[in-house]
C-alpha cells in the first residue's frame, strides 16, 4: 500500500512539472514566432515584448530543475523513471536556449529597423523560424505521446532548415559583393539566420531525448546536417 501512494505521489509530481514543461514550451513558441515577425514587421513593440517575455521562460527552467531535483531527492525514482526526469531537465535546458535565440532575433529588430530592407531578407527569416517552430511543437507532442517516430520525423526535418539557412547565407553574401551599403544590414541578418539554425539544432536535442526516453536509445544514425557554412576539425 505504501509502495503505491509513493508511486502516485511521484506520478502527480510527474504530471506537475510535464505541464511546466509544455507552458514553457508554448511560451518558447510564442517567442519564436515574434520575434520573427517583429523583425519582418519591424515592430519594436513587439520585439520588446518578446526580450522581456525570456525572463519568464528563464524563471520557468530555474523551476523545472528545482522540481526534478526535488522529486529525484524525495522519491528516489529509479530506472525509467530516472530517465524521464532527466529527460525533464534537458528539455527545459534546450527550450531555454532556444528562447535566448528568439530574444537576440528581436534585439535586432530595432537596428534593422534604422536600415533600408535587403529584398526580402526578413520574410525568408520568418518562414525559416515558422519551420523550426512547427517542429518544437511536433517534438513537444512526441514527447506528450511518448511518440519515437514523430520524434525522429522531427529530427530529419533539421536538414530542411539548414538547406533554408544555407540558401540564405549565399543571398547574404551576394548582397554585400553587390552594394557594400547592405554589409552591416546583411551581417545582422546572418546572425539572426544562424540563431535560428541553432533553435532547430536544440529543437533536434529535444527530439533525440524523446527517442531515448522511449526506447533507452539514442538514434543510431548520425543526426543530418546540411550546414555547409562551418567546417569542424
Amino acid at each position: 500500500m505504501q509502495d503505491q501512494h509513493i508511486a502516485s505521489a511521484f506520478d502527480r509530481d510527474l504530471e506537475a512539472i510535464q505541464a511546466q514543461i509544455m507552458k514553457m514550451g508554448g511560451l518558447v513558441e510564442d517567442a519564436i514566432r515574434n520575434g520573427a515577425k517583429s523583425l519582418d514587421t519591424r515592430d519594436e513593440e513587439l520585439a520588446d515584448q518578446v526580450r522581456r517575455g525570456d525572463r519568464v521562460i528563464d524563471d520557468l527552467e530555474e523551476l523545472i530543475n528545482e522540481e526534478a531535483a526535488r522529486v529525484i531527492a524525495l522519491r528516489a525514482p529509479t530506472a525509467r523513471d530516472l530517465r524521464l526526469i532527466l529527460s525533464v531537465i534537458k528539455i527545459s535546458a534546450n527550450l531555454e536556449r532556444i528562447g535566448d535565440y528568439a530574444k537576440n532575433m528581436a534585439k535586432r529588430t530595432g537596428v534593422l529597423a534604422q536600415m533600408a530592407p535587403v529584398s526580402d531578407s526578413a520574410g525568408a527569416l520568418r518562414r525559416m523560424a515558422r519551420e523550426v517552430e512547427k517542429m518544437l511543437k511536433d517534438a513537444l507532442d512526441a514527447y506528450i505521446q511518448r511518440d519515437a517516430e514523430l520524434a525522429l520525423d522531427v529530427i530529419n526535418r533539421d536538414t530542411d532548415v539548414d538547406q533554408m539557412y544555407n540558401a540564405l547565407f549565399r543571398e547574404f553574401l551576394t548582397f554585400m559583393m553587390e552594394d557594400p551599403r547592405n554589409i552591416t544590414a546583411c551581417m545582422h541578418l546572418h546572425f539572426i539566420a544562424k540563431n535560428v539554425e541553432r533553435m532547430g539544432d536544440h529543437v533536434t536535442s529535444i527530439a533525440e531525448q524523446v527517442v531515448y526516453l522511449v526506447t533507452g536509445m539514442h538514434p543510431e544514425d548520425a543526426r543530418p546536417k546540411a550546414d555547409k557554412t562551418s567546417v569542424k576539425a
